[in-house]
C-alpha cells in the first residue's frame, strides 16, 4: 500500500482548514507506481533496440524484405499498443468511503435506477425482476429512490411480472431491512451466497424467512409460466409507460415498510425510425424520470447485475456530495464482478486485467471509463460542462424538444428530489410520458448528438464516459470488499467471442472516426488519459499483429529462414529481454491482485484466442461497415443459462459449440504452427544451424502449448 495518502475530506480542500468530517480517502499505491516506471524504462529501452536492429537490417542489411517487413510491422504495432498501456501504470490509486460522516437520510439526494431489458428469451425474465426487486431494496430513504425498467421488446411477460415483482416486493423489502439482510436479491439470498446470513438466528426470523421462500417460489412459478406461454418481442409498437407503484401508498406506514416508485417503460419502436438501441433506452428514461421523479443522481444497471450491497448509493453519495469535487464529478464507476466466474476461470471472465488494474490506473488520471452498468451517475453532467450545465437551457424547446414539463424539470433539477405521489404522476404526467418515449420527439433536437447518451457509437455509456472527460468532467473508481453489483458471465466461447467482437468493433470504430483520442481527447484531456483511451481504441489491432507472428516466423521456421539472431548474438538478448518482461510484468500484476500462476496462464491463452477471432473479426467488421456491406447493429448477449455448458465451464474445458465463424483462422493458425514446428524440428535435426533458428522454434513451441486446448477440440472433429 503506498505511504503517501491523499485524503479527500467533506468541506475540505488543499491549503483550506477542515471544515467537516472526511467522507472518503484516496490512496496512491506508491509500490506498485515506482516498480512500474522503473519496469517502463527497464523496458523501453529493450523495446527500442529491438526495433532498432529490426529497422537498420531490413534498410541496410542483406534479410528477407518480404518476411522481415512483415514481421517488423506485428512488433511496431506490440510496441506502439503496450506504451499506450503505460499510462494506467504511472498512477494507480485505491479508494474507501466513510458513510457515517453522510449527512441524515432527510438531507440526502434523489436517486433514480436505470435497467434496462430487450429480449425475454435471452434475458430470463425472472433475473430481470431479481435485479428490479434488489435494486428496490437499496438502503436508501424510499421517497428519494425511483425505479425504473426500460423494456425494449414490449414484451407481455415483463409487464406481468413487474407487477409479481411488486406484489412479492412488499414482502420482500420489510424483510431486508428489518433483518437487516445484505444479499437483497431473493435469488442469491436462497442460495449458497446467502448461507452466511441464515446462521444463528432466532426461531422468529426462520418462520418468516419460510415465509418470504414460499411467496418467492409462487412468484418465481408464475413468472415463468408466463414466459413459457408468451415471451414475443414487438418491434413496432406505440410507447407505454406505467406507474406499477406509486409512492402515495407509503402514507402512514412504517419507514421499513416503505417501498420506492417504480415505473415500467416501453418506449416507442417502429421498423421505420431508428432505434437507438440501449442509448436510446436511456435517454427515454432521462426524459421520462425528469418528469416523474427527477432525481439529480441515476443508477444505471445491466438487467443480469444485481445489487449485492444495498449501501451502493450511500457509498456512491460519498464522492457525489464532497463540494470540494462534486462541481466536475460525473459519475462513480463500480467494476464488473460476477458470481458464476469458476475457479479456472478460462474465459477470463472477471476481466482482473480491467477491474484490478487500468480502473485503478485511470482513476488517478482524472477518471475511469464507463464500464456500461454499475455506475452512479450526475444528470447534469449529460446536459453540458462543468459549471455551465445550463448552457442548453438558453433555448431549450430547439436543444431539449417541445415538452414544458421536462424542460421546467430541467430547471428544478438542483439535487433535490421531487417525488410527490399523485401531484407528479397525474393522468396528464402519464400522457406527457408517453409522448416523451415516442420516436418521434427527439427530431431536430440535441438528443443524442450534445446532449444525453451519444448515438454515435453503439458502446452507448463507454463513449458517452469519455465524450464526458473531454468536456472536462471526472470520475471516480470505487472497488470495495464486498462487491456492490453481482452479474453473470458468459459461460462459453461463442458469447465469450461474440461480446468481445461487439466491444471491439464498437470502439475500433471511434479510434478511427473524428473522436479519436489520439486527436480530439488529447487535444481536451491529459495526455495519459487521451493514451488510455487510445489503448482502449487501438488495442484490438493485436490481432492484425498477432496473425502475422502466428504464420510468418512459422513458415520462415519451416523453410530454414532465420529471422531472429543468433542465440549466441548479443542483439538476441534484446528479444529475450522483451519477451521476459512483458511475462515478468503480467505475472506481477496478476499476483499483486491476488490472481495465481494459473490465472496468469490462462490469461495469456484467451489473449492469443480473443486476439485472432473476436478481435480480428471486430476490425473486419468495421471494414465492411466502411464500404457499406454491412450495417450497424446491436448483438444482444445470451444471458440464459446452458446446465450442459455450465458443467463444462465448471471443469475447465472449453466448448466451442456454435463459434465456427471463429474457429476458421483459429484452427488454422494452430494446425499451420503444428505442421511448421514438426518440419522445422525435422530441418533442425538434419543439419540446419540450431543457434539461428532457435528463436522462432522457441516461439513456435511456446504458442504450441497454448493451443492445446483447440487441439483437443480439434481432434474429436477430425475422427468425426
Amino acid at each position: 500500500m503506498a505511504s503517501g495518502a491523499l485524503h479527500a475530506t467533506y468541506g475540505f480542500t488543499a491549503g483550506r482548514k477542515m471544515a467537516g468530517p472526511p467522507l472518503h480517502t484516496c490512496e496512491i499505491q506508491q509500490p506498485r507506481a515506482i516498480l512500474s516506471r522503473v519496469h517502463m524504462l527497464f523496458h523501453a529501452i529493450a523495446t527500442s533496440a529491438l526495433l532498432y536492429y529490426r529497422i537498420s537490417n531490413l534498410l541496410h542489411g542483406s534479410v528477407p524484405f518480404v518476411s522481415w517487413t512483415f514481421i517488423t510491422i506485428s512488433e511496431m504495432i506490440f510496441a506502439f499498443i503496450w506504451a499506450l498501456a503505460q499510462a494506467f501504470r504511472w498512477r494507480p490509486v485505491v479508494r474507501t468511503v466513510v458513510q457515517d460522516n453522510l449527512p441524515r437520510d432527510d438531507k440526502l439526494p434523489g436517486v433514480d435506477v436505470f435497467i434496462c431489458t430487450a429480449d425475454p428469451t435471452k434475458e430470463p425474465v425472472v433475473e430481470v425482476m431479481n435485479t428490479v426487486l434488489s435494486a428496490m431494496a437499496l438502503d436508501y430513504p424510499a421517497d428519494k429512490l425511483a425505479v425504473y425498467l426500460s423494456d425494449d421488446g414490449g414484451a407481455a411477460v415483463t409487464l406481468y411480472a413487474i407487477k409479481e415483482a411488486c406484489e412479492f416486493a412488499k414482502s420482500w423489502i420489510p424483510f431486508c431491512r428489518k433483518y437487516e439482510i445484505k444479499t437483497r436479491c431473493p435469488e442469491a439470498y436462497f442460495s449458497s451466497l446467502g448461507d452466511a446470513e441464515r446462521l444463528l438466528w432466532s426461531k422468529e426470523f426462520k418462520a418468516e424467512e419460510e415465509n418470504i421462500k414460499v411467496k418467492y417460489q409462487f412468484f418465481k412459478r408464475n413468472v415463468k409460466k408466463a414466459a413459457e406461454v408468451e415471451a414475443s418481442v414487438r418491434s413496432d409498437r406505440p410507447p407505454y409507460v406505467e406507474v406499477i407503484y406509486d409512492t402515495k401508498n407509503n402514507g402512514g406506514v412504517e419507514d421499513k415498510t416503505k417501498m420506492p416508485l417504480l415505473v415500467y417503460v416501453s418506449r416507442e419502436r417502429r421498423p421505420s425510425r431508428p432505434h437507438r438501441f440501449k442509448a436510446g433506452a436511456l435517454n427515454s428514461l432521462l426524459r421520462v424520470s425528469g418528469i416523474m421523479s427527477n432525481a439529480p443522481y441515476v443508477l444505471v444497471l445491466d438487467c443480469d447485475m444485481y445489487c449485492n450491497d444495498p449501501s451502493s448509493a450511500k457509498q456512491a453519495m460519498c464522492f457525489h456530495l464532497d463540494p470540494n469535487i462534486s462541481s466536475s464529478l460525473s459519475y462513480i464507476q463500480y467494476p464488473q464482478i460476477f458470481y458464476n466466474v469458476s475457479k479456472n476461470d478460462i474465459y477470463d471472465g472477471q476481466a482482473r486485467a480491467a477491474y484490478k488494474t487500468k480502473y485503478q490506473g485511470m482513476d488517478g488520471i482524472n477518471g475511469t471509463v464507463c464500464a456500461g452498468t454499475g455506475y452512479y451517475l450526475k444528470k447534469k453532467a449529460l446536459y453540458g460542462q462543468p459549471n455551465h450545465e445550463d448552457e442548453f437551457l438558453d433555448d431549450p424547446e430547439k436543444n431539449f424538444g417541445l415538452s414544458s414539463k421536462f424542460i421546467t424539470s430541467l430547471k428544478a433539477l438542483n439535487g433535490k428530489n421531487v417525488v410527490n405521489g399523485s401531484e407528479n404522476l397525474s393522468d396528464a404526467t402519464l400522457e406527457e410520458a408517453n409522448n416523451l418515449a415516442s420516436c418521434t420527439f427527439e427530431e431536430n433536437t440535441k438528443w443524442g448528438k450534445e446532449i444525453g447518451y451519444s448515438y454515435e457509437c453503439l458502446l452507448e455509456s463507454t463513449f458517452t464516459g469519455y465524450l464526458l472527460h473531454c468536456k472536462g468532467w471526472k470520475s471516480v473508481y470505487l472497488y470495495p470488499k464486498r462487491p456492490c453489483f453481482l452479474g453473470c458471465t458468459t459461460i462459453d466461447m461463442k458469447d465469450a467471442l461474440v461480446q468481445l467482437m461487439k466491444w471491439a468493433s464498437g470502439l475500433v470504430q471511434v479510434g478511427f472516426s473524428r473522436f479519436s483520442p489520439l486527436t480530439y481527447g488529447v487535444s481536451r484531456m491529459s495526455l495519459l488519459q487521451s493514451m488510455c483511451y487510445g489503448y482502449f481504441a487501438f488495442t484490438h489491432f493485436f490481432s492484425i499483429a498477432c496473425l502475422l507472428y502466428g504464420i510468418v516466423p512459422q513458415l520462415c521456421f519451416l523453410f530454414g529462414i532465420p529471422l531472429y539472431p543468433k542465440v549466441t548474438d548479443l542483439w538476441f538478448a534484446a528479444f529475450a529481454t522483451v519477451f521476459v518482461s512483458s511475462l515478468a510484468q503480467h505475472l506481477y500484476e496478476v499476483l499483486s491482485s491476488g490472481g495465481s500462476i494459473r490465472t496468469c496462464w490462462n490469461e495469456q491463452r484467451i489473449w492469443m484466442i480473443k486476439s485472432v477471432t473476436a478481435c480480428l473479426f471486430g476490425c473486419l467488421d468495421i471494414l465492411m461497415k466502411w464500404i457499406g456491406i454491412a450495417k450497424a447493429s446491436f448483438r444482444l448477449t445470451n444471458k440464459a443459462i446452458d446446465q450442459e455448458k455450465l458443467e463444462k465451464y465448471e471443469k475447465g474445458k472449453f466448448d466451442f459449440q456454435g463459434a465456427k465463424m471463429f474457429m476458421v483462422p483459429l484452427s488454422l493458425l494452430v494446425l499451420l504452427n503444428l505442421g511448421c514446428f514438426i518440419g522445422g524440428v525435422k530441418g533442425l535435426i538434419s543439419g540446419r544451424n540450431i543457434e539461428e533458428m532457435f528463436g522462432q522454434g522457441a516461439l513456435s513451441l511456446y504458442i504450441l502449448v497454448l493451443s492445446v486446448p483447440i487441439l483437443e477440440g480439434l481432434v474429436p472433429k477430425m475422427s468425426k
